[in-house]
């Protein structure tokens, strides 16, 4: 199966930042993407998840990723926003409650093909005894 996706990610850039290692954080997890500077953000597209999936099966956190996924699912599209520090170090961290004081990154996957559900499943596919169902 083919997937069509655009990946926005979005992320603050404080002054006491390197801008650089919050370029890492970005391509840690999605090494493809492409990043854009702006006073005070970065700003990144991408088109694959495939990083991602991988970190998530390594990490065991299906359940979680898709708990966030559908939990931020509108229409097409769905959006969720991760630990900056964590993706700093390659690692998935969903941020929930409130925002850390460096900023998140902040993710936004729109589905074109085939649908958000089959893209998901995809990704973090549905797991029973923490284990992925074939």
């Amino acid at each position: 199966m083919i997937y069509s996706v655009d990946i926005e990610i979005t992320v603050p850039v404080n002054d006491t930042e390197v801008t650089g290692r919050v370029k890492d954080a970005i391509t840690n997890l999605f090494p493809e993407a492409e990043i854009d500077s702006h006073p005070g953000a970065l700003s990144a597209t991408a088109h694959s998840m495939e990083q991602f999936s991988e970190r998530l099966h390594e990490q065991a956190i299906l359940d979680t990723a898709r708990g966030a996924f559908f939990g931020g699912q509108d229409g097409d599209t769905f959006s969720f926003e991760l630990k900056k520090q964590a993706a700093l170090r390659g690692v998935v961290n969903f941020a929930v409650g409130e925002g850390s004081e460096l900023g998140e990154l902040h993710v936004r996957v729109r589905v074109n093909d085939p649908d958000v559900e089959s893209f998901v499943d995809h990704v973090a596919p549905p797991t029973e005894g923490g284990q992925p169902i074939e």
